[in-house]
């Protein structure tokens, strides 16, 4: 595959439009950024997210004090984490562990919350979130989804208004407006959740077409490590809009 431009975009903020360039002239060292290394560091940093979550779901079930405190930190803390990481991709082999260490902590503990009011929600939402993933990757490698430049600008726009949804329902949640009709377990609630998946569903589509992308332009193996970050932000938010919709369908 020839790539003959370096300025895709995608609508996940981790793949930017002067990614490439950014990459070349912070990365050092010869070695070239490939699928199968893309591949393998998003493994690893599953895994951190799945051990991480494991032993703090343990303890918030067990009545650990320090579990609401963990996942308000953990929320803030990835946050900072992966905009460091957007600005500074040179970062990711230290920042990409780093950040699923964080976001393990926050989705543990919010799965050990769902799990007690909801018993077998986590399974069905671990289960959901592959279920997609190995869909969107099907339809990617056989080119049923193909990455246009309309495809790719479409997910963009659909994407940033999700961004602005959730800014104004927690602003308006401040202000002490209800806002369970939206977010709650009404139908409305329900159409919304998976709307939200469906766009994080085809934000996948979009991070395969760059890590693809980036492999065949021949980028510093470091950004493997970026790669699956942003792989990995997608995969925590799909996970966390099943975990809602389950939620908000038993409710």
């Amino acid at each position: 595959m020839s790539v003959t431009t370096t300025s895709k975009t995608t609508s996940n903020p981790a793949f930017s439009d002067k990614l490439y360039a950014r990459a070349r002239e912070t990365m050092s060292g010869t070695e070239k950024m490939t699928i199968a290394g893309a591949c393998n560091r998003s493994l690893v940093l599953i895994a951190i997210v799945a051990a991480v979550a494991w032993v703090t779901g343990t303890a918030t079930l067990d009545g650990a004090p320090w579990a609401m405190p963990a996942l308000i930190g953990g929320a803030i803390g990835g946050l900072i984490v992966a905009l460091v990481t957007i600005f500074k991709p040179h970062f990711a082999p230290v920042t990409g562990p780093l950040y699923a260490l964080l976001e393990g902590v926050v989705v543990g503990v919010l799965s050990a919350l769902m799990n007690v009011q909801f018993d077998g929600i986590v399974i069905q939402a671990v289960a959901g979130t592959f279920a997609v993933f190995m869909v969107m990757l099907v339809l990617y490698r056989t080119r049923v989804i193909k990455v246009t430049e309309r495809f790719r600008m479409i997910v963009i726009g659909a994407t940033v208004s999700i961004f602005f949804f959730y800014l104004v329902v927690i602003v308006i949640g401040l202000f002490g407006v209800n806002t369970e009709a939206v977010m709650g377990g009404g139908t409305l609630s329900i159409i919304i959740s998976a709307a939200i998946i469906v766009v994080a569903a085809l934000n996948l589509a979009l991070d395969f077409d760059f890590i693809e992308q980036g492999a065949a332009a021949g980028l510093p193996r470091q950004m493997e490590w970026y790669a699956a970050f942003g792989l990995l932000v997608t995969l925590i938010w799909l996970y966390l809009e099943i975990l809602r919709l389950l939620a908000a369908t038993r409710r």
